[in-house]
């Protein structure tokens, strides 16, 4: 494959004028590189380089003007606007910046495209104006205000332009219009032929420029267009250079330089569909994986999203040794970033002197921080647990500190008060701090992260030595975020060997025997209709201004460009209709099966990329020596009926729970958990009947309880919970909660007291512990547990277990005694029930027959809910509902089968697969 960069020098070459005579104008820089790569292979003879610039770069030299980046733009079009602003309607920065960047847009439009401003921006304030018409004369304040917004339209323009000026600077369609007033005079001061390689949709300015340099005798433009596209009038590709070709006066008399014909070659083209956007990386990797060395040196994947950059660096497969990335990885996705954009973040909308934990442990648990800090930032976001601080004073923090991480966090967690230079100060001495905690050889990247910041933080810190319009760190975080998004990080590499990894827009001019095309999908190639303009559509047609029809012809001539030369092609896209990244198929796939050419062999399939079958694999632990010591510490401790009832749903997690000891990871309880509010329910009723011990309630007791319930409801939650005020939000919530929990439970034991029933307090939240003999294990045994109310209903006895969440009689029903240590989910509450029976019974024997049972505070209007065992015929009959010796026994049978499994060494802890909750 001849490129197209090659073919025009090969013609250069053939000339007897020195190569060095030229200077040569590419779109892009990178394609200037590839240019005076391509130049060295094709010379036999050392010779001087000629002068190669791009597009933007050539503009800036006839110019003589600088052009600026968009951050300096809208700071000195905020200058330029308070000159020209009374003092009375003068917005802050803040709320200037959030229109301006659009302006400023339209702005570069109105000079790349050589624009009238003054009858432009008339037309346009007439628009605005009658956009807003209405019967009534007499216009409102705000419409006054805002119809003199567009009035003024022109004079911001021309303060703006003149201001710049004043100090050779410009802003990109600036610099473009001054160029094309100043290219006669330019022609005049240079003897070099210039040769324009490449280029497709020319602004106005741009095409004034060429035309002058053309018609001079100075210039040669190339332009690389297949016959079979110029020739179709329909076609966008060649939709700007027929426009050309027809209408500039130098074409009248001369043809176009060179005219391809290499589209219609042979060409082997893969339509692919592969769901979502990992789906397309993974099938990248797949196609790579099929290619020789050298012809993963002639091979371009080109990223339609870039958003695929990293998934598809992750894809690579092995055998590609080589890649150039030309689009740098985006600063904004580094690691590191997070941690200043958070900083300013949080003292950008921090109320009050306290922090919020959340945003304080965000800080603190961040790896950079931690390893700086030698791992103390980590414990203290698990000290703030441990004591569930939701708000954080960062003074006391600070002070408590050890004097070799203080520094650190005065820098992070120290009043900026407000004041943007103080903050960017501040961030700056962290970057120092961090890089001192580094290590310069295994930290490579991070070390190049904070360097990229640190160059951030200086143009910042220029900019706000040169403008004092930035007034607080709100504004300051939002500049911050403007900037950061567009930096990038170079990769390094052999930028002319090896695979090549690209954007669209890095493409141009450029020629690959082998191409890999992602996200071929709709409002990605093309990108589709957007607008960030205040130009309306009618306006811009008017004008000749570029609409989405001229986007999407650019986007189809870069397509199209990508095609051809290349004689493998693989366009991948998104199969998804719908979520995220997802859209239609791309029209240029339809169109590429509705004009088909002789020579194209167009495979269309589906394909799901080969991603490995993760198989969820069911743990087993075998019961070692050590486990198995464990295991008779944790019997002679005793077994209570949670721990008992774990093993029962999952014998994994008891292993992990009362065998190695592992908690669940705390978190701050921000939020009152279930867990707290059924602690706060329980120990507020322990209060209230624990006082009536041996005592028969009467509803003077009940009454008294229930005044005090609101009080002693408060003093459990600062018990369990926290100091934090209960007086708003979800909290409050939490707290009504548990009051009406216990206040409807208080309404219930005085109807049912009112109704002559008797009831005596037996024993409230009493700790059992006794010990479970079983001759075939040589260790001793124990049960444990807390029942929570004994009492005598009538003159019969309860043993009654207080449940917060809802429970139905059919959860405390039994049929076979079996079930009861291999179902959780249904007879895990009668497991619970009758363990506490079993100890009462050890303590003190149950001569008479009892009852044990829950009450559910949710389901309070179903009373009592008694364990029973029914019939085993199915027919729904009690058996058996009262606990009868004859029923501990029969469980005792079943819990000593449980615990000989635990302790038996030959079955090991063996995973269940546990039933996913709906929700």
């Amino acid at each position: 494959m001849n490129s197209f960069i090659a073919q025009t020098l090969q013609e250069i070459l053939s000339r007897e004028e020195p190569i060095s005579n030229y200077t040569f104008v590419l779109p892009s820089k990178r394609a200037g590189s590839f240019l005076l790569n391509r130049l060295s292979s094709l010379t036999q003879s050392a010779t001087f380089a000629p002068k190669v610039l791009s597009i933007e770069d050539f503009a800036e030299e006839v110019a003589k003007l600088k052009s600026v980046d968009n951050l300096t733009a809208l700071f000195e079009f905020y200058t330029a606007y308070l000159a020209c602003t009374p003092q009375e309607k003068v917005e802050n920065f803040d709320t200037f910046s959030s229109w301006a960047q659009t302006l400023l847009y339209d702005f570069n439009e109105i000079d790349r495209y050589l624009i009238d401003y003054q009858s432009f921006f008339g037309y346009l304030g007439n628009i605005k104006e009658m956009d807003h018409w209405y019967l009534q004369e007499e216009k409102t304040p705000l419409m006054e205000n805002y119809l003199a917004f567009w009035e003024r339209l022109p004079e911001y323009y021309q303060n703006l332009q003149q201001q710049l000026q004043r100090k050779n600077s410009a802003y990109q369609g600036m610099v473009y219009r001054i160029a094309s007033e100043k290219i006669s005079a330019y022609l005049e001061q240079v003897s070099d032929h210039f040769i324009f390689i490449g280029f497709n949709a020319l602004n106005n300015a741009e095409q004034e420029i060429f035309q002058k340099m053309l018609q001079s005798g100075k210039a040669e433009v190339f332009w690389d267009i297949d016959k079979i596209f110029l020739e179709d009038a329909q076609h966008d590709v060649s939709l700007f250079m027929r426009q050309y070709r027809k209408n500039w006066p130098y074409y009248q008399e001369n043809d176009f330089q060179k005219i391809s014909t290499e589209f219609s070659s042979t060409k082997k083209i893969n339509v692919v569909g592969t769901p979502k956007n990992i789906g397309q990386a993974k099938y990248v990797g797949e196609i790579l994986s099929k290619l020789s060395p050298e012809e993963l040196k002639e091979t371009a994947v080109v990223l339609g999203d870039e958003n695929l950059l990293v998934p598809v660096l992750n894809s690579l497969p092995p055998n590609v040794g080589e890649v150039n990335i030309t689009m740098g990885f985006a600063l904004t996705n580094a690691p590191v970033s997070f941690l200043f954009e958070h900083l300013l973040k949080v003292h950008s909308s921090k109320n009050s002197g306290n922090w919020y934990y959340k945003d304080l442990t965000a800080i603190c648990n961040h790896p950079l921080i931690q390893k700086v800090t030698g791992g103390l930032s980590g414990k203290m976001s698990e000290k703030i647990k441990d004591e569930n601080l939701v708000y954080v004073d960062p003074k006391e923090l600070i002070r408590n500190s050890p004097e070799h991480v203080r520094e650190i966090y005065k820098l992070c967690f120290g009043d900026w008060n407000d004041d943007p230079a103080r903050a960017v100060g501040a961030l700056q001495e962290l970057i120092f701090t961090l890089k001192a905690g580094l290590d310069a050889e295994k930290e490579t990247l991070t070390l190049e992260f904070l360097y990229q910041l640190h160059l951030l933080l200086n143009q910042l810190q220029n900019l706000l030595r040169q403008y004092s319009y930035v007034k607080s760190i709100k504004t300051l975080t939002s500049i911050f975020k403007d900037l950061l998004s567009t930096k990038t990080v170079d990769f390094r590499g052999k930028p002319f060997s090896g695979l090549q990894l690209m954007g669209v827009l890095e493409s141009r001019v450029l020629d690959f025997k082998n191409v890999i095309l992602t996200s071929v999908n709709e409002g990605i190639l093309p990108a589709g209709k957007s607008s960030n303009s205040f130009i309306p559509y009618d306006l811009k047609c008017a004008y000749n201004l570029p609409t989405y029809k001229e986007k999407d012809a650019i986007y189809t001539y870069h397509f199209y460009h990508l095609l051809q030369r290349a004689e493998n092609v693989h366009l991948l896209y998104n199969t998804e209709s719908d979520g995220l990244n997802a859209g239609e198929k791309s029209r240029f796939l339809l169109q590429l099966e509705l004009e088909p050419q002789e020579k194209h062999h167009i495979k269309e399939y589906n394909v799901a990329p080969f991603v490995p079958a993760v198989l969820k694999n069911l743990k087993t632990v075998k019961k070692t020596p050590a486990i198995l010591e464990r295991i008779r510490e944790r019997a002679a401790d005793g077994f209570s009926p949670s721990a008992l009832t774990t093993y029962i749903r999952n014998p994994l997690d008891f292993y992990k729970q009362y065998v190695l000891g592992l908690k669940e990871r705390e978190e701050v309880e921000e939020t009152v958990a279930y867990n707290t509010l059924g602690n706060v329910v329980h120990d507020t009723l322990e209060t209230f009947y624990g006082a009536w011990l041996g005592q028969e309630i009467t509803t003077e007791k009940l009454q008294e309880a229930k005044a005090k319930t609101t009080a002693e409801i408060e003093k459990q939650f600062r018990k369990h919970y926290s100091e934090a005020p209960l007086k708003s939000g979800k909290n409050l919530l939490i707290f009504e909660v548990a009051k009406r929990y216990v206040l409807n439970f208080l309404k219930t034991e005085i109807k049912s007291v009112e109704q002559g029933n008797s009831i005596r307090i037996l024993e409230v939240e009493t700790r059992l512990k006794c010990p479970f003999s079983i001759p075939e294990l040589d260790f001793p045994i124990n049960l444990k547990g807390t029942v929570d109310r004994v009492d005598k209903f009538n003159g019969k006895m309860r043993i009654i277990d207080y449940k917060t969440g809802r429970v139905d009689q059919g959860k405390v029903e039994l049929v076979d005694w079996e079930d009861i240590t291999s179902d959780y989910d249904n007879f895990s509450k009668p497991f619970q029930i009758l363990t506490y029976a079993y100890l009462l019974n050890q303590e003190k024997p149950i001569l008479e027959a009892a009852e044990a049972g829950i009450i559910s505070f949710k389901n309070l209007q179903a009373g009592f809910l008694k364990f029973s065992k029914k019939d085993k015929m199915g027919r729904g009959a009690v058996k058996d509902p009262d606990i009868t010796q004859e029923a501990l026994n029969a469980f005792k049978e079943q819990l000593k089968n449980l615990i000989l499994e635990i302790c038996d060494p030959n079955i090991p802890f063996v995973e269940k697969e546990l039933k996913q909750n709906a929700w």
